[in-house]
């Protein structure tokens, strides 16, 4: 895939801090609970941490109690999804469309209208209160 924000493998490293360029660039996992987005309740927008393309809003925020920040909706146009087999069983990855970062997975079982959860890595994004 080619991304319109495109950077060598050294060039990210440099960018990164090393748990983000895991997370984003090699797409690991931080551990469920440790996040330092997952309790932030306040009113703001979410950008991948890797270009700061804006990929939610905290009006799209829930708790799922899933141990990851989760979002029934992102902003359009923003995600990319792909199938991801990687744990011996069928996922969603979701990609940010701005610079291929790895944010997480995103589910079918989410308890708003949208029916979606997306399930991202806090090292994945950042947070700006309005």
């Amino acid at each position: 895939m080619t991304f319109p924000v495109t950077k060598s493998d050294d060039e990210w490293r440099r960018d990164l801090p090393l748990e983000r360029f895991q997370v984003l660039r090699e797409a690991a996992t931080e551990a469920p609970f440790s996040g330092s987005l997952l309790d932030v309740s306040a009113e703001g927008v979410y950008s991948c941490g890797g270009c700061g393309q804006t990929l939610f809003t905290s009006a799209q925020k829930f708790d799922s109690h899933c141990g990851w920040p989760s979002f029934d909706a992102c902003e359009v146009g923003t995600i990319i999804e792909r199938p991801d087999h990687s744990l011996a069983r069928a996922r969603t990855e979701i990609l940010c469309a701005r610079c291929g970062g790895h944010l997480g997975h995103v589910f079918d079982d989410g308890p708003t209208d949208t029916g979606l959860r997306y399930c991202v890595n806090s090292l994945a994004i950042d947070f700006v209160a309005e």
